[in-house]
């Protein structure tokens, strides 16, 4: 966990940060002693609001608003879909599509594991739209995977790792909607010669990155669009199943 959240933009209105995998976005009643993004960054910048979140163990760019006026804008500017998210998403399997939409309604804490279920009656409207950017291909007990972009339309809990399941494409790493199984150099390398007791994964989380964030600032209307880079782990990741 570093010990500083990098930040991509701040202003009297919002601040932006790039969320490290691990730390929630704001406290939750499910893993109370989990790190608070949001805490962590309130020393150095004093109360903020929440406008979205993205998952714990999702990395990437997250947005607070930083006054009350601005909080206000910005949850209009969600609640309207006029604000625009970019993901990129590892997933276990080859897709036989190079774009897919999902439009499965989705309802949050649906079961004991307090995931996110698919429910036809009860269920919220949900729409991700999906694009094949790279495939990687399966070796021995590996069955390839895929670099996919997301772009959700909505932003219910979960929506894009329970779309991704729901296709039969589940994140790699993915704890509640995949096999959770960590991603090994062992299992990709066929002359890999490491200790197998020794061995750390290349990812072992859900491998879910929000890329981009594009919206109208809420004070002075112009356009941003605030991106950060992929993380280490699925860099990492994607350079050795690019050997493949």
């Amino acid at each position: 966990m570093p010990d500083t959240i990098p930040v991509l933009f701040s202003d009297e209105s919002i601040l932006a940060v790039d969320k490290p995998a691990g730390m929630l976005s704001i406290p939750d009643r499910y893993d109370p002693e989990a790190p608070v993004a949001s805490a962590a960054l309130a020393a150095a910048w004093g109360r903020l609001y929440a406008v979205h979140r993205i998952d714990k163990d999702t990395s990437g760019v997250l947005v607070y608003a930083r006054s009350a006026e601005a909080h206000r804008e910005l949850g209009l500017a969600f609640e309207s879909r006029a604000v625009r998210k970019v993901y990129r998403a590892l997933v276990r399997g080859l897709p036989d599509w190079e774009e897919r939409s999902c439009e499965l309604p989705l309802r949050a804490d649906g079961d004991r594991e307090h995931r996110t279920v698919i429910d036809a009656h009860k269920g919220k409207s949900a729409r991700t739209d999906f694009a094949v950017v790279q495939r990687f291909a399966a070796r021995g007990s590996f069955g390839g995977a895929a670099l996919v972009e997301a772009r959700p339309e909505t932003g219910r809990t979960h929506q894009i790792r329970v779309h991704l399941a729901a296709l039969g494409f589940p994140c790699l790493c993915d704890p509640l909607y995949g096999d959770g199984e960590a991603l090994l150099l062992s299992k990709l390398k066929r002359r890999w010669k490491g200790d197998e007791f020794a061995e750390r994964p290349l990812l072992a989380r859900a491998a879910l990155h929000a890329l981009s964030i594009e919206f109208a600032h809420p004070a002075t209307g112009r356009e941003l669009r605030l991106e950060a880079e992929l993380p280490k782990d699925l860099r990492a990741s994607l350079a050795q199943l690019g050997k493949l």
